[in-house]
């Protein structure tokens, strides 16, 4: 028996997920932002003591805090318009990288890093296949196939959006 898909639907996640998502690190982001250097501080140290270890000078905890908590609150409200998301998603996925990473450097169990470890799974995801249409960068950049090559032969991550494709039997 074959099913139909249609894009539609698939456009339906993704709007969702990036809503979703983005939403919750808006609030998540914000408190980092807010706080101020201390938070900032306090937030960069995961990072920093990550370099150490590889006996890497990175600059100021505060700086990498403050960077993340951009990341965080920037990232969301990119994802929810739908605007430059999969640079938004890359830099979550790279927060959610160090935030595993920390979490299992310091030995704090499968309940805290899994959380970081299912988020940029879906990160990486949404770098790999784009927004969908229900999304300003598909206004902005129209039909792209999800992978197309930037001018150097690499896959391009400016915004775009997945392609456009009749619907298929399954």
């Amino acid at each position: 028996m074959a099913v139909k898909t249609t894009s539609g639907l698939q456009d339906t996640g993704l709007l969702i997920t990036r809503i979703g998502l983005g939403a919750m690190f808006v609030l998540h982001g914000w408190p980092k932002l807010a706080g101020g250097k201390e938070a900032w501080e306090k937030t960069g140290s995961a990072l920093t003591s990550i370099a150490e270890k590889f006996d890497v000078a990175i600059g100021p905890a505060w700086a990498w805090g403050l960077t993340a908590g951009i990341a965080e609150f920037g990232g969301g409200i990119l994802l929810v318009l739908g605007l430059l998301s999969r640079v938004a998603a890359l830099f979550l996925l790279g927060v959610m990288v160090v935030a595993a990473t920390m979490h299992v450097r310091n030995d704090d169990g499968f309940q805290a890093w899994s959380r970081p470890v299912e988020l940029a799974a879906v990160f990486l995801g949404l770098v790999l296949i784009g927004p969908g249409k229900a999304a300003i960068d598909h206004a902005l950049f129209g039909k792209r196939p999800a992978a197309e090559e930037d001018e150097g032969g690499e896959p391009s991550l400016a915004g775009g959006t997945d392609r456009d494709e009749e619907p298929t039997e399954v």
